[in-house]
C-alpha cells in the first residue's frame, strides 16, 4: 500500500512539473497534445494491452537469447521513423540483443503500438503491456529482481521508477539514459525567449534531473559536452557517454541532379518549430537572394499545422514514413536550432546520408564537426546564404563534404562505439 501510494506521488509530481512546462511554452493546445501524445508528442495507432503480458506470437521464449536480463523502460514504444529518441532506443535495444543479452522492453504507457511494437519483438525484444500502477508495481516486483540492469530513458520517469527499484530490487544495477538533458534545452529555450517563468522552470527541471542522475548508478548521455556538464555539477557521478546509432549509407547519388534544401523536424519540439519559424522569417529570404529558385522541403510531425499556408516555393510534406527517397534528390540539409540540447538525430540522419548539412552551432554540439569539413557550421541570414550559393554551385565540393560526413558518422555514430560504452555500463562480460 504505501509502496504503491509513494510511486503515484512520484509520478503525479513528476506529471505536474512537465504539465506545467507545456502549459507555459506552448499553452493548452501544446499541453493537450503532450497529454495525448506521450514523449513522442505525436499519437500513433494503438490497441488497448492485455492485462499484464503480451507477446507478438512470431517471438516465443525459447528463441530469446539466454544472456543476462536488461530491461528498458520509455514512456512509448520507440517509433524510429518519426523521432530522434526513438531511433536511439531502438537501436540500443538491438544492439543489445546483438550482444547476446536477453533483452526485454516495458513501455510506460502500457499501449501495443501496432507495428512498433512488433518491429521490436521482431528484432529479438520481449515486449511487455502492463495496464495500470497496481499491475505495474506487482510486475516490477517479480521481474526486476532477475534483471542485471535496469534502463530508464528521460529523468521524468527515473523519478519515480528509481526509488521503487531501489526498495523491490536493490541489487539491480540502475542506468539513466538522458537522452539530452532537459534542463539544459529548456534554459537555452527561456533565454532565446527572454523568458523569465520559463528559466524558473529549467532551474527546477535541472534540480530534478540532477537528483535523478544521483538516483542512478550509471547515467548515458549523448556528448562529451554533457558528460563535462554533469560532472561539474555532480562530481564523483558515474556518466558516460553512448552515442547516438546511426549506420551510413554504403553508397548516395551524386549532386548532378539533386535540387532544394530540406528540414527535418517534428513540431510538437519546441525548438523545431523556432527553427521554422526563423527559417522562413529570415534564412530563406536570404538564401533566395543568393540561389533565387531554390526550393525548401518541411519534414515532420504536424509541421503541416504549423506552416498551414507556405511561401511560394516551400513545400510541407509533414510526417514521411521513409524518408530516404527525398534526402537522395536534395542538394542540402539545413538545421538551424537556435536552442536544445544532446546530439541532434537530424544531423546525423542527413549525415549518413551523404547530404551536406548546413547548421548552427547549437545542432552542431557534440557531435565533432569541424566547419567545412564535414558540414558547415553558421549562425546568421548572411552566412547561411554563402553556403548555400557554394554548395549549390560547386559539386567537387559537395562530393567532398558528402563523403566526409558518412566517413564521420561512422566514426563516431556506430553500434560498435555504442556497444563498448553500454557493455562498460553493465559491468558484465559480454555474453557469448
Amino acid at each position: 500500500m504505501l509502496l504503491a501510494l509513494s510511486y503515484q506521488l512520484d509520478r503525479l509530481s513528476s506529471r505536474l512539473h512537465r504539465s506545467r512546462l507545456a502549459l507555459h511554452a506552448r499553452g493548452w493546445r501544446g499541453l493537450l497534445e503532450r497529454m495525448r501524445g506521450g514523449a513522442h508528442g505525436a499519437t500513433a495507432p494503438m490497441t488497448a494491452p492485455d492485462p499484464h503480458v503480451h507477446r507478438g506470437p512470431q517471438l516465443a521464449d525459447a528463441h530469446l537469447p539466454g544472456g543476462p536480463h536488461v530491461l528498458m523502460i520509455d514512456v512509448t514504444t520507440p517509433r524510429p521513423d518519426r523521432d530522434s529518441g526513438s531511433v536511439r532506443a531502438f537501436g540500443l535495444m538491438t544492439l543489445l540483443v546483438e550482444a547476446g543479452y536477453r533483452v526485454e522492453f516495458l513501455p510506460d504507457d502500457g499501449r501495443d503500438a501496432g507495428h512498433y511494437s512488433d518491429a521490436l519483438r521482431a528484432a529479438g525484444v520481449q515486449v511487455h503491456l502492463v495496464a495500470g500502477t497496481s499491475a505495474r508495481i506487482r510486475w516490477l516486483s517479480a521481474h526486476a529482481p532477475r534483471c542485471e540492469a535496469v534502463i530508464v530513458s528521460r529523468y521524468h520517469l527515473a523519478e519515480s521508477i528509481f526509488p521503487l527499484l531501489r526498495r523491490i530490487a536493490p541489487a539491480t544495477r540502475r542506468i539513466l539514459d538522458t537522452v539530452d538533458l532537459h534542463h539544459l534545452r529548456e534554459l537555452r529555450e527561456s533565454e532565446q525567449r527572454n523568458d523569465p517563468k520559463l528559466r524558473r522552470l529549467a532551474a527546477m527541471t535541472r534540480k530534478r534531473e540532477l537528483a535523478a542522475v544521483r538516483a542512478a548508478d550509471v547515467t548515458w548521455v549523448v556528448s562529451a559536452a554533457e558528460q563535462t556538464l554533469l560532472a561539474h555539477a555532480l562530481p564523483g557521478s558515474q556518466v558516460r557517454v553512448v552515442s547516438n546509432i546511426q549506420n551510413p549509407e554504403p553508397e548516395v547519388p551524386g549532386p548532378e541532379h539533386r535540387r532544394g534544401a530540406v528540414f527535418v523536424g517534428g513540431a510538437a519540439h519546441p525548438p523545431n518549430l523556432d527553427a521554422v519559424a526563423w527559417l522562413l522569417d529570415a534564412l530563406l529570404p536570404a538564401m533566395r537572394q543568393a540561389v533565387p529558385d531554390l526550393e525548401l522541403h518541411l519534414v515532420g510531425e504536424g509541421l503541416e499545422k504549423a506552416v498551414p499556408r507556405p511561401p511560394a516555393g516551400v513545400i510541407v510534406h509533414g510526417f514521411v514514413p521513409d524518408l530516404r527517397p527525398l534526402l537522395r534528390e536534395m542538394r542540402v540539409g539545413v538545421a538551424p536550432l537556435r536552442f536544445g540540447a544532446g546530439v541532434k538525430g537530424k544531423v546525423n540522419q542527413g549525415m549518413a546520408h551523404g547530404l551536406p548539412m548546413l547548421v548552427t552551432p547549437c545542432a552542431a554540439e557534440g557531435m565533432h564537426l569541424r566547419d567545412g569539413a564535414q558540414a558547415f557550421i553558421a549562425q546568421t541570414p548572411e552566412a547561411f546564404a554563402e553556403i548555400i550559393a557554394r554548395l549549390d554551385a560547386d559539386d567537387a565540393l559537395w562530393l567532398q563534404v558528402s563523403h566526409a560526413a558518412r566517413e564521420h558518422v561512422a566514426q563516431h555514430f556506430s553500434a560498435t562505439t555504442a556497444r563498448a560504452a553500454v557493455i562498460a555500463s553493465l559491468r558484465l562480460d559480454t555474453p557469448a
